[in-house]
């Protein structure tokens, strides 16, 4: 959080008082505009000034749905989700095309899992629960991968049994794990190696995982990657190495870091070869691809990384193929989530209370509360992220005023959107919309304070409908054991 509070005290006093302007925030000239880059493609306003979703307006979602409430759009999403498979097909066209696993942690339910399906990507899972899920929509297997750092001996056999397509292996415990399970059931487990590749992505702490000092992969630097492949190889009986995996972070908005991660990981490739004979099929350069949250993000499309990556790893393997000339080129495999998820879908508050708090003498601002949080999006608690938003069920020609919008939980630190212009016209009950949202924050929802989680409607043709319902007091109250006997009712006198 003291970063993100670092680069929101780098900014201007505000010429009227009211909060201090971040210097990437521009004070924009048409409050009702919407930026193309931070909503989904069916996004705009109808004649009224409400903000529709394919046809739908947000006014109508909110009355037959409630808020808050996450609001998906269905085309949006799978069209990213095409464009992924499609440019990344394109751009390692010479080297026979890349496959596309969706990171499910980034939003999964069964509608999503179905539509990854139809789309025909891949799908990457990190836990028996995101396994279930792609099980209950009869997603095949082979097009599963398995993650994670601390994978349970249940969810590495439902994995095996399943017959999963990859299991990416993170601990030397691990391997033994999944080779004594294999052999229990008297099959071959696929496996992929994490690399811990020593690329510092520029990115938040919190989401940087190719640095040492972290819980994931094997160290390339130590050597504890290459004793991983040996102890796999050495259990060949049970395993088999696919190939080799790297991640080296998340809200990454350009490529450099994937080329060194490339070589890195063909480097170990070669060596490996050299002693072991062995040419791996398969390369994962994992995902992490930014996503433009406010003004200041200025995201690679899908066309752009497909074209970059596809170059830079056919010029590292030109060096590999050069010493092998009969090895067999590598599959290659990304596995973006954020990239399809984020950008398709907003959160849909309505206000409830408008606070102008004094600071400073020079310095007020002002807080707009509304009906969700840190329940369904932590992630500016979590690690300070910027948002932007806008105002839903109308548009205003009232002057503008810089404003924080708050959650209703019982933290100081439970902030929507640290610094964004809103009306000065705006009060209770109007409607306002978060974009960006449709990646981890549904999947990092809690109920704190008993919230109950909201909804996510999914928009496609003109008709909206509930793919995850909103939780109830009862679902909450559902996980209640209470043993104790029930205290009967005393009459009021």
């Amino acid at each position: 959080m003291a970063t993100n509070m670092r680069a929101h005290e780098a900014g201007t006093l505000h010429a009227d008082g009211y909060g201090i302007t971040p210097n990437w925030l521009p004070e924009p000239e048409d409050l009702s505009e919407l930026m193309p880059q931070l909503w989904a493609r069916n996004t705009s306003r109808d004649a009224s000034g409400a903000l529709t979703v394919a046809g739908v307006s947000v006014t109508d979602i909110a009355r037959e749905f409630g808020t808050a409430a996450y609001v998906l759009d269905e085309d949006d999403f799978r069209s990213r989700a095409r464009d992924f498979r499609d440019d990344f097909a394109a751009g390692f066209a010479s080297l026979g095309g890349a496959d596309v696993y969706y990171a499910g942690k980034a939003f999964l339910c069964t509608a999503v899992a179905r539509w990854i399906k139809e789309e025909g990507l891949h799908l990457d899972t990190c836990s028996g629960g995101e396994m279930a899920v792609a099980q209950r929509v009869a997603f095949p297997p082979e097009r599963i991968a398995l993650h994670g750092n601390n994978k349970s001996r249940a969810e590495l056999r439902q994995a095996i049994e399943w017959g999963v397509g990859r299991i990416i292996v993170d601990s030397f415990a691990e391997i033994d794990r999944v080779a004594e399970i294999a052999a229990d059931l008297g099959v071959v487990a696929r496996v992929m190696v994490r690399v811990t590749v020593g690329v510092e992505a520029h990115t938040h702490e919190f989401i940087a995982t190719a640095h040492e000092d972290q819980k994931f992969g094997f160290s390339l630097a130590n050597g504890f990657a290459r004793q991983a492949v040996d102890r796999v190889v050495a259990k060949g009986e049970s395993l088999h190495l696919l190939g080799l995996h790297s991640h080296i972070g998340s809200q990454i908005f350009d490529t450099s870091g994937f080329e060194i991660a490339a070589r890195r990981l063909i480097e170990l490739h070669t060596e490996i070869a050299d002693e072991h004979g062995i040419h791996m099929a398969e390369m994962d350069l994992g995902g992490g691809y930014g996503i433009a949250y406010t003004s200041e993000h200025d995201p690679l499309t899908p066309r752009q990384l497909g074209e970059q990556m596809g170059s830079l790893v056919e010029r590292e393997l030109k060096v590999f193929q050069e010493e092998h000339p009969q090895a067999p080129t590598p599959r290659i495999s990304i596995e973006p989530g954020r990239a399809i998820a984020g950008p398709s879908a907003f959160t849909l508050y309505e206000i409830g209370t408008i606070k102008d708090v004094e600071v400073t003498a020079d310095l007020t601002r002002t807080y707009v509360s509304v009906d969700g949080g840190m329940s369904d999006n932590v992630r500016t608690a979590l690690y300070g992220a910027d948002y932007s938003c806008a105002l839903a069920s109308r548009t205003s020609q009232a002057e503008q005023r810089l404003v924080r919008v708050v959650g209703r939980h019982c933290e100081s630190g439970d902030i929507v959107v640290m610094d964004e212009y809103l009306p000065e016209d705006i009060t209770a009950g109007d409607l306002i919309a978060v974009p960006g949202t449709g990646a981890y924050c549904r999947s990092l929802s809690n109920q704190y304070n008993h919230t109950p989680r909201p909804p996510v409607i999914a928009v496609r043709d003109g008709v909206a409908r509930v793919i995850v319902r909103r939780e109830t007091i009862e679902d909450l109250l559902a996980l209640d054991v209470d043993d104790s006997p029930p205290i009967p009712s005393q009459e009021v006198r």
